[in-house]
């Protein structure tokens, strides 16, 4: 049983959108900028991608959870301090310049494009037809929810596949995911569905970087 009912929580979002308000239209600029360095990748592309993740992790962490979510529920200090060391991650990627993201083939391909424009665009959408309306509502960049789906996307397809910089966001899709029972929020069906899916991902792509080659 949660600590809070649907209205509660549904006035939290619009108490924190209507404060951080342009904060909103600086998340989707972030959002569409990873999108063109997936696309379009440059030598530091990589980097930027991991900073920009990084930072919407931290202020999520920061200004959603603990000083927003924390007014109804006291784990959201524990949820903040999650995204804070997810964001830290993050960060860390960027300056050590490990990882290689970019639009790829196959599986991953398909599926992480579609997780991100699910977050950015079907999210919202889902959320409207639903009965949604801001500012109650999450917002991509700057919400949790969206925000892990959006992640998902994007670390699918990165190189080498970041098992470590995975392990938050799947926590959070078992835990957030549960707002689509609990809470009636349709749109985080697919933050159960994404968790799920990078698990899988994630399993195949290490079985066929450690299948031996065939011998002649």
């Amino acid at each position: 049983m949660l600590p809070f009912g649907h209205d509660a929580f549904i006035d939290v979002f619009r108490a924190y959108n209507t404060a951080i308000w342009p904060a909103q239209i600086a998340a989707y600029a972030l959002g569409a900028t990873v999108l063109l360095l997936l696309f379009r990748p440059t030598r530091l592309g990589g980097k930027a991608i991991a900073a920009i993740l990084g930072l919407m992790w931290l202020w999520t962490g920061l200004a959603y959870h603990a000083a927003f979510f924390s007014t109804i529920n006291r784990a959201a200090y524990g949820f903040a301090a999650l995204f804070v060391v997810q964001g830290l991650m993050l960060e860390w990627a960027a300056v050590t310049g490990r990882l290689d993201i970019r639009v790829r083939g196959g599986v991953r391909g398909g599926i992480g494009p579609s997780m991100i424009v699910y977050a950015m665009l079907l999210y919202p959408a889902i959320g409207a037809m639903a009965g949604q309306s801001y500012p109650g509502v999450p917002v991509f960049g700057v919400a949790p929810s969206p925000l892990v789906i959006f992640t998902f996307g994007v670390l699918l397809m990165a190189e080498p596949f970041p098992l470590w910089l995975l392990i938050v966001p799947l926590l959070w899709s078992l835990i957030g995911g549960s707002a689509a029972f609990l809470l009636r929020i349709p749109q985080d069906w697919a933050l159960l569905l994404s968790g799920v899916l990078a698990a899988v991902v994630f399993i195949v792509v290490r079985r066929h970087h450690n299948k031996p080659p065939l011998r002649p």
